[in-house]
């Protein structure tokens, strides 16, 4: 069983999410605004916050960005429209997905599902040991990413994102090849999670993440993994 924090103000909302979810076996606390969410988190950790963006106080992209300054708890943004400029900067905060109000709750239910089977990694496909680029290092059995030697802090969808990328250096892969392999999601509409996750692994990865070496750009195909 799944512990989820929920952080939404509208009290309708925010109790209708909340049986859906117990309902689908998740232990879900309700939070209804970004401080009490936050001070949620130190009581009981969550895996997974499911974050109204528009909230009253600390709106939701303050509170993504101090959980993402914390760790690498997964994070699912909902907002009130599909509004791109709300979505890419819920996203460049830090969050790994997204669902556009009026929430259906099987389509949060089956988003939960999938960050969270992110969250545990898909470890020892290559059990030769860790593999290394340059100035960083992989070690897929131990989910462990390192630069210069120091192990970095991904986020679960952006751990995922270098493990795919790196599976096939040289190889270009799609937007759609990269939503199907790392979110799960089947439809070209989101392939701004995909750049979004980019921009913040090159900031981690990258010496210069606006030269970037080994998250490199095929410019109207899509992504590969160097350096060559």
């Amino acid at each position: 069983m799944s512990r989820v924090l929920l952080i939404e103000d509208d009290p309708a909302v925010r109790e209708g999410l909340r049986l859906a979810l117990t309902r689908q076996g998740h232990a879900v606390d309700a939070a209804e605004s970004g401080e009490a969410g936050l001070r949620r988190l130190g009581d009981t950790p969550p895996d997974v916050v499911v974050l109204d963006l528009m909230l009253p106080g600390i709106d939701g992209f303050a509170v993504c960005r101090r959980i993402r300054a914390d760790g690498d708890l997964p994070i699912i943004m909902l907002t009130a429209r599909g509004d791109d400029m709300d979505v890419v900067a819920g996203l460049e905060a830090g969050a790994d997905d997204y669902v556009v109000k009026p929430v259906q709750p099987r389509v949060l239910e089956a988003r939960i599902r999938a960050v969270l089977r992110r969250s545990g990694g898909d470890p020892a496909d290559d059990p030769d040991g860790p593999e290394s680029y340059g100035a960083l290092t992989i070690d897929r059995r131990a989910l462990v990413i390192a630069k210069h030697g120091a192990p970095l802090a991904l986020a679960p969808t952006e751990l995922r994102l270098l493990l795919e990328l790196s599976r096939r250096p040289g190889q270009v892969l799609s937007r759609r090849q990269l939503l199907e392999a790392v979110w799960d999601h089947d439809y070209l509409g989101d392939s701004r999670l995909v750049d979004a996750c980019v921009q913040r692994l090159r900031a981690k990865i990258e010496a210069d993440s606006s030269a970037p070496v080994y998250v490199q750009t095929v410019r109207g195909f899509g992504y590969r993994f160097g350096p060559l």
